[in-house]
């Protein structure tokens, strides 16, 4: 049985069929930003549980661990406890891949994405010179 030879532009073209499959720097970024956009409406509205569902699957495992309750009564505790902060308007988004972080006015955070879009991997970060964030609701 002989070979197949598909030649350079089947090859080609197989590797923008896979990079486009992934949407443009520009869509992800979009993407990313209504992401943040529903979590920020979710916060102000206190929808805690439309919160939770923009979590991370182990941001949200992590905060009820480490609350000992369930995501709605940790979230909602943290935003009582001023933990996380309406977080202003959007200065910044940096997108990497399937990682993605956003600056806000008063709030930066980071998303990582799903096979079901994008979700918050943490939130609630601060900046710190020559240190990594710190940040109030995070995976673990």
């Amino acid at each position: 049985m002989r070979g197949r030879w598909y030649g350079p532009g089947v090859g080609a073209l197989a590797v923008i069929t896979a990079v486009s499959a992934c949407g443009s720097l520009s869509e992800r970024r979009d993407e990313v930003t209504m992401g943040v956009a529903r979590f920020e409406q979710a916060l102000g509205a206190g929808q805690y549980e439309r919160l939770c569902a923009a979590l991370a699957p182990a941001t949200r495992e992590e905060l009820e661990q480490s609350a000992k309750s369930p995501c709605q009564q940790a979230i909602g505790r943290a935003i009582e406890d001023q933990e996380l902060p309406a977080a202003g308007g959007v200065r910044g988004v940096d997108v990497y891949g399937d990682q993605a972080r956003v600056v806000l006015e008063r709030d930066t955070l980071f998303l990582a994405h799903f096979p079901v879009g994008w979700k918050v991997t943490a939130a609630g970060c601060l900046t710190r010179p020559q240190r990594p964030y710190e940040c109030e609701i995070k995976g673990g």
